[in-house]
């Protein structure tokens, strides 16, 4: 099993990177981790409701004007660089 999962979410207002940890523990570092970027506006630890999906998520709102894809693939680099480590 993959210690993550990375999706992104274009809501109207803002686009968004969900992140779906295997190990819900560690929703607090993950987040402390992604601080670090300066694309990022806000992290916040939600409930997930979706179905066949993990309790919880780690919802990334970026700043304005901030390439989704590309950010995307910046933040999935970082986790796997973290994970890699431990």
């Amino acid at each position: 099993m993959l210690p993550f999962r990375s999706e992104i979410r274009n809501s109207p207002s803002q686009p968004t990177i969900k992140i779906f940890l295997s190990d819900e523990s560690l929703d607090a570092q993950i987040k402390k981790h992604l601080k670090h970027f300066k694309e990022i506006e806000e992290i916040e630890i939600r409930q997930s409701v979706e179905q066949n999906r993990a309790n919880e998520n780690l919802t990334v709102f970026l700043k304005d004007d901030v390439d989704v894809v590309k950010m995307k693939t910046s933040i999935d680099s970082s986790l796997w660089w973290y994970f890699e480590q431990d």
